[in-house]
């Protein structure tokens, strides 16, 4: 790494004020962040909360504990296909190969319309690269179906960068968060590519190959929504994931294992975690009571493991922006998600998946639970002042 330091150092003159691309130093600064920690400290004098790990550590730590669901996410998109043609001897590698052609370039564009994006409005800004969207570029085509077109990705990404983020200030400032904005975008602009059946599966046919009969690409809370109970996947196969869906949204077991690297490493909120969890399985258990549909009948466990709700309150819920900030709000905020989640599975039959509802409705109304958490407290501890001053009277 040396002589890349070095180089670095030799050319960076170049992007500092006074150089001939000195409009380019945010992109050159955050080149230079993402190899190297900053030399640069905080202010010698005054409280500063020091920590021996930056912003970019945070999110490609974040990036890491999504890679279960990316690897997986592959291997179930050749999983998927084969199936449908009826190859069911192919192979894992077979299977991964396969769906790592189809996933990467849906990685690829996403990084590069969001980051093209950021360091446009790093540099009419003149500030350095927000490093939030490390993040968010992975998250983007993890929860898109594996047929979406190229150009949909980059325009759902270059909307969810503007619309989501620079609006509001650019990464800390948003209250939205910007991986659900595109996705929500892709829903209500295009909603054949994101609500139909056969693009959760890639069917793409070589010559001479043609599809199972009676096959069907709906995802399992599609097929729930339609009242087809036979095709609703087994808990346990709901878990594992072999089933369609989202491209890293569809097995639980990845979305713990990255919730186990979140918390180890002190970045997840197990609050938020827990208490999405919570109420998604308390609201599911109530319509269990009533069980006049069939997503109404789907027992509390099964509900946790379909679709994209671990998924959502491992890696979406827990965004620190979009979210509460408080630690009583945060209990609050994820099990109201948790809640609204399964409500909106089983009242909305246009869009049975409702994780993403849920948790954008519930970034907006974060403020207002931290400041209602705010306020009590106060209001508490003025109760404590009052007796204090009157014994001091």
């Amino acid at each position: 790494m040396k002589p890349l330091r070095k180089l670095l150092t030799n050319i960076k003159p170049n992007f500092e004020k006074g150089g001939k691309l000195e409009k380019f130093y945010p992109a050159f600064d955050a080149f230079e962040t993402f190899l190297f920690v900053p030399d640069h400290t905080t202010a010698s004098k005054g409280a500063h909360v020091r920590d021996s790990i930056d912003l970019k550590r945070t999110m490609i730590l974040v990036v890491l504990s999504l890679i279960p669901c990316l690897l997986f996410g592959m291997w179930n998109v050749g999983y998927q296909h084969h199936q449908a043609l009826g190859i069911i001897d192919a192979s894992l590698l077979d299977n991964f190969f396969f769906g790592a052609i189809k996933v990467l370039p849906l990685v690829v564009v996403s990084y590069v319309a969001g980051l093209s994006t950021e360091f446009i409005f790093a540099i009419i800004r003149k500030h350095t690269i927000n490093e939030g969207f490390l993040v968010s570029g992975m998250l983007i085509p993890l929860i898109m179906p594996v047929d979406v077109p190229l150009w949909m990705v980059a325009v759902s990404t270059i909307f969810a960068v503007i619309i989501g983020k620079e609006v509001f200030g650019g990464t800390g400032m948003n209250i939205l968060n910007p991986a659900l904005t595109a996705r929500a975008f892709l829903f209500f602009a295009y909603p054949t590519k994101m609500s139909g059946d056969e693009v959760w599966i890639n069917t793409s046919l070589e010559k001479g190959q043609t599809l199972v009969d009676g096959y069907s690409g709906a995802t399992a809370l599609g097929n729930a929504a339609a009242g087809l109970a036979d095709k609703i996947p087994r808990t346990m196969d709901a878990f594992i994931g072999a089933i369609p869906g989202s491209i890293g949204e569809t097995s639980t077991i990845a979305c713990l294992i990255g919730a186990a690297i979140l918390l180890y490493t002190g970045i997840g909120c197990w609050r938020i975690m827990s208490s999405v969890f919570v109420g998604g399985f308390l609201m599911a258990l109530i319509f269990n009571l009533f069980g006049l549909n069939t997503l109404m009948q789907i027992t509390p466990l099964h509900h946790l493991v379909l679709g994209g709700f671990a998924f959502g309150a491992i890696f979406m819920a827990t965004d620190p922006v979009s979210a509460t900030q408080t630690n009583t709000g945060k209990y609050i905020y994820g099990f109201l998600i948790g809640m609204f989640a399964i409500l909106f599975r089983v009242f909305n039959p246009a869009y049975p998946e409702g994780m993403m509802l849920s948790i954008l409705f519930m970034n907006v109304m974060a403020p207002l639970i931290d400041h209602y958490i705010v306020a009590a407290n106060i209001k508490r501890r003025l109760k404590r002042v009052k007796p204090i001053q009157n014994q001091n009277a």
